[in-house]
């Protein structure tokens, strides 16, 4: 499960709500899904810190959260997370992203997550990128497909990126799931109730199979 924005912390929400949990909303998500999880600050305020954030029904070897921030007013990174599933030992690189608001700013975030790859995740190993790229104009293509030789599993299945914001009446194509080294075997869009109140994204999921 690739999150962004998901909170670290955040010391004013107990006093504002009634059972507010004591622990970051990762941690607390992990506890009733799966225990595995990384997590990466983005943006550091006085009440908190909140970031991107994997969790995983399998172990982490490893991880590192790699800063792309562009200006310190908005703060971005790139979570690359190795997972190791234990039925079969095989490796599987998964990178959480949220990439920022500018053209500019999203080329240099794009160039720096090619470089990482190209460094950190073998072609031989299963590769999958997700979250919320903050491209509507498709531009992320070029150094994705091109440069990184991964596919977007909504554009494969059903010829064209998913629609998911805003979530009440999504209109902009701003989230997406790439893969590499792996068969996909289904993806769809998770519209309705409680999926439209729980984030102003429409959640995407997809469904692979190693090969």
């Amino acid at each position: 499960m690739f999150l962004q924005e998901i909170q670290g912390e955040r010391n004013i929400s107990g006093n504002r709500f009634d059972n507010w949990p004591t622990n970051s909303q990762f941690e607390y998500l992990a506890d009733s899904i799966w225990h595995h999880y990384a997590y990466g600050k983005n943006a550091i305020y006085r009440s908190g810190h909140h970031g991107n954030a994997i969790l995983s029904k399998y172990p982490f070897i490893e991880w590192e959260n790699i800063d792309v921030s562009f200006m310190a007013s908005a703060s971005r990174s790139l979570l690359h997370g190795t997972i190791i599933v234990p039925e079969t030992r095989q490796k599987l690189h998964v990178i959480c992203v949220h990439l920022g608001l500018f053209g500019m700013e999203r080329d240099k975030q794009l160039a720096t997550l090619v470089r990482r790859i190209n460094s950190h995740v073998p072609h031989d190993e299963p590769l999958v990128i997700a979250g919320d790229f903050n491209d509507w104009r498709g531009y992320a293509e070029r150094h994705l497909n091109n440069d990184l030789g991964v596919s977007e599993v909504f554009r494969t299945l059903q010829g064209g990126h998913a629609r998911t914001f805003p979530a009440l009446l999504p209109m902009l194509r701003m989230d997406r799931i790439y893969s590499r080294g792996l068969e996909v075997i289904a993806c769809e869009q998770l519209h309705g109730h409680p999926w439209r109140r729980l984030s102003d994204h429409i959640p995407l999921m997809a469904e692979f199979a190693f090969i």
